[in-house]
């Protein structure tokens, strides 16, 4: 599984790896799973072009603990073994760092291109991620009205946007997990009628300099 990264290379992206997962309150022993995700990854994008950064280190940084950062928010939804819907999650991210994180967390892939989704899957299996699928499929045309606790979006589009593709996959009082750089008050303030921001939480991501926020959106209870 880790053929695409030679012994000494995962030796440094481990001794890399592991403060940001401490750092972040995780256990040191998800490096390895997380780093075989990351060795499929850097093997898939040879080919199929699945992320832009192409510098594992890079990657370490940029996708793993950028994607952990918002794990402390997923906690309690695995904790009950609820389901998050991760869209347009691309190669897989946030998605399959969390469900490697939180093996509790019942996790959808969400993602319409057919390169993507067939390493999502292969990934899912040689990884043995029992309670993670593919669905690929647009957004909207997602036919699972109801069915999840949480949906998450990395990068993906305006919050507006993610509301109105993603919102009928929400449960009653389900929540919106959107990850955001700098604090998105317009995008807060262009909310539709009937859902409203519940908070907004700076992230700090190991390695990265960078703002994040995770913007908890829901709608409303009156």
């Amino acid at each position: 599984m880790n053929d695409a990264l030679p012994p000494a290379l995962r030796t440094q992206l481990h001794a890399h790896l592991v403060p940001g997962l401490r750092s972040l309150g995780l256990d040191e022993a998800l490096a390895t799973p997380l780093l075989d995700y990351l060795a499929l990854l850097v093997r898939w994008n040879r080919t199929y072009n699945l992320t832009a950064v192409r510098d594992p280190r890079e990657m370490v940084d940029k996708h793993l603990l950028d994607s952990l950062a918002m794990h402390a928010y997923v906690a309690d939804i695995a904790a009950a073994g609820g389901s998050l819907a991760d869209l347009g999650t691309g190669a897989g991210l946030p998605g399959i760092p969390l469900a490697i994180a939180r093996p509790q967390l019942r996790v959808t892939l969400v993602e319409s291109n057919g390169k993507k989704a067939r390493f999502m899957r292969e990934a899912v299996r040689k990884l043995g991620l029992a309670d993670v699928r593919v669905a690929e499929s647009r957004i909207e045309a997602l036919d699972e009205p109801g069915r999840f606790d949480a949906i998450t979006a990395r990068a993906l589009a305006t919050l507006p946007l993610i509301v109105e593709l993603g919102g009928h996959l929400l449960k009653p009082g389900g929540r919106l997990l959107a990850m955001k750089g700098v604090h998105p008050a317009d995008e807060i303030a262009a909310l539709p009628h009937g859902w409203t921001a519940l908070g907004s939480h700076p992230l700090q991501v190991p390695g990265l300099a960078a703002e994040r926020h995770l913007v908890v959106v829901g709608r409303d209870t009156d």
